[in-house]
């Protein structure tokens, strides 16, 4: 999402948590510019994927990096902006551009089941 309030870089916030983009916050974009961070994506991974939390949406509601309503999947809503929903494909699709990325170090998270 965009921040037209903002100057520079800081334009570029995560539709999920509002934090904008940095160096050191690495971040997916979506259609229209839509964006998940790679924080909101490690929580999305791992109670979607892991976890197996969230419930398919609303008809009317729709998943925020893909746009498509109504899957008939798990999503994941952000703690913070209770409109950001991720569907599961695009959570598992995110988190493969970001883990094969050599610049950023980032790598899906493992479940936590298997930590403990």
């Amino acid at each position: 999402m965009q921040d037209t309030s903002a100057e520079g870089v800081d334009i570029f916030v995560c539709d999920f948590c509002a934090q904008p983009w940095r160096e050191d916050r690495p971040m997916v974009e979506g259609h229209r510019g839509s964006l998940i961070c790679a924080n909101c994506l490690s929580i999305a991974y791992t109670e979607a994927l892991h976890l197996k939390l969230g419930a398919p949406v609303g008809k009317d509601e729709k998943c925020v990096l893909c746009l498509e309503h109504g899957r008939d999947e798990r999503h994941w809503r952000s703690p913070v902006r209770d409109e950001a929903i991720a569907c599961l494909r695009c959570i598992k699709q995110s988190a493969g551009v970001l883990h094969k990325d050599p610049d950023i170090e980032w790598t899906k998270p493992t479940d936590p089941s298997l930590t403990e």
